[in-house]
């Protein structure tokens, strides 16, 4: 993972904190408490995301739906 300059960093810092982003509140996802896992899970998720383009979260979920169908 690329780090950045602290340059970098502060020229992000000003142009967010002059600039804040809008937030549609219609637009929000429904949040869920956050529930902890240990570094290996942590970064399998990331990685899986990461590949298909998704959030850890949809990866969760998708795996979940498995587990669910398989049961029935």
């Amino acid at each position: 993972m690329e780090t950045m300059t602290e340059e970098e960093a502060y020229v992000l810092d000003e142009y967010y904190t002059k600039n804040p982003p809008k937030v549609d509140p219609t637009k929000a996802r429904i949040r869920i408490p956050m529930v902890r896992v240990d570094g290996v899970t942590a970064e399998y998720l990331s990685e899986k995301a990461r590949a298909a383009h998704k959030t850890p979260g949809d990866i969760i979920g998708e795996m979940v739906q498995k587990e669910l169908a398989a049961a029935v």
